[in-house]
């Protein structure tokens, strides 16, 4: 299937869970053969991966340009794979237009306003309620879920959401987790490991909430029980305002990015996220389960993540519990084993990279046999389709001819 990917962002697996999730995704279309190009509008960066590594092309695009709609016609894929709605939004319409017969596909990585709508709440200092959804972000990001064929979600929990509570259709939507390899799990002793660590990309908000959280209520009353233990702080893009916190008297180290993840998680003894607010799930407590290291989290934090399944540490969101639950299980090398087995656990059982690629291409070869049958039988998806890819287009057309009539004013 010749497959063309539009991106937010480029592909940065040693930044982001996005960015890990993207690479899964690539990884899988590769293994079947298929022919796979990455094109996006964002800046290239230092962090990306090398996508021809895996025989993968690239290609830069532009925003509201038409130039777009001679390279989508050149290209002429068999199914499109928007990273975000907010790409789905911007190009959706125009490959409509150009290449109708492509399957369409929404990798949404997490429900933005789902995220935006918990944050929201926390700001407010008042619980999350589910109209808190219904916001402008709320209406775009489920508009474009109803104009897409397929609808990749990476939580459980949000898929059940959108089916529940929006009507998306069971026929449109999959929950599709981390695709992780079950066969390299390692367990480093307890005894050869020391100190905290969190981990996670500084531009996104509840990563940077966390650290803020650990800075000012949770790590003082860690340290008062274990005064030589330290917390090291990982994440790309650490900006002025992170690095500023770094305090070695009180064993608070930000160290910014990690080139390899995973040995710095394992390093540690305790992984620390106090979560407040977010959606998906997350990629560096499920490298902690991957490398063997306890975590100690939220029920944000834990979200979908493991089922019915016994954590690989603690859940709570009492600020006492999480504290005396660090110091524990920091000292305790029974417990301490027990989690690592639990983590094991729920990796295998839940994240298995051949099971679930296996799932994700045969319906994806399903959604493209039964595409049109689909679109028809869809009638919310058509009509949300007919409305706000209108608007969307004339919105864009505006802007391109905006743009044109500067350029020509400049010569």
């Amino acid at each position: 299937m010749k497959t063309l990917i539009i991106g937010y962002v480029w592909p940065e697996p040693n930044s982001s869970a996005a960015g890990s999730r993207m690479m899964q995704l690539i990884k899988t279309f590769r293994a079947q053969n298929w022919k796979v190009e990455f094109a996006s509008p964002a800046q290239t960066t230092e962090h990306m991966e090398d996508l021809s590594q895996f025989g993968v092309s690239s290609a830069n695009i532009e925003l509201n340009h038409d130039n777009f709609n001679d390279y989508i016609a050149a290209y002429n894929p068999d199914m499109v794979v928007f990273d975000r709605f907010m790409m789905e939004e911007q190009f959706g319409w125009r490959v409509e237009k150009y290449v109708p017969s492509a399957l369409r596909v929404l990798n949404t990585e997490d429900l933005h306003s789902l995220r935006d709508a918990r944050h929201t709440a926390v700001k407010q200092g008042r619980p999350f309620v589910q109209s808190d959804m219904h916001s402008d972000l709320g209406v775009r990001e489920i508009a474009s879920i109803y104009r897409s064929d397929l609808t990749l979600m990476i939580s459980e929990y949000e898929a059940e959401l959108l089916k529940r509570e929006f009507s998306v259709p069971e026929t449109h939507i999959m929950h599709l987790p981390f695709m992780l390899d079950t066969q390299s799990l390692t367990a480093k002793p307890f005894a050869d490991r020391k100190d905290f660590v969190i981990i996670g990309n500084f531009r996104h908000a509840p990563n940077w909430d966390a650290v803020l959280q650990l800075k000012q209520v949770y790590w003082p009353k860690i340290r008062k029980h274990l005064p030589d233990a330290k917390l090291n702080i990982y994440g790309s893009y650490p900006p002025p305002k992170a690095t500023q916190l770094h305090n070695e008297k009180e064993g608070f180290l930000v160290k910014g990015w990690a080139e390899n993840a995973f040995e710095v998680i394992e390093d540690a003894r305790i992984m620390l996220s106090p979560i407040r607010f977010g959606a998906g799930i997350k990629g560096k407590l499920a490298e902690a389960m991957q490398v063997g290291t306890p975590s100690i989290t939220t029920s944000v934090g834990a979200e979908a993540m493991h089922g019915s399944m016994p954590w690989n540490g603690i859940v709570t969101d009492d600020v006492e519990e999480f504290v005396n639950a660090s110091v524990s299980l920091y000292q305790d090398q029974q417990s301490f084993e027990l989690m690592q087995q639990n983590g094991h656990a729920i990796i295998k059982q839940r994240y298995d990279k051949d099971d679930w690629m296996n799932k994700l291409v045969s319906r994806l070869n399903i959604q493209q046999q039964l595409k049109e049958r689909l679109r028809e039988n869809f009638f919310l998806g058509k009509l949300v389709r007919h409305h706000s890819m209108k608007s969307t287009q004339y919105m864009s057309q505006w802007i391109t001819l905006k743009n044109q009539q500067a350029k020509t004013e400049t010569k």
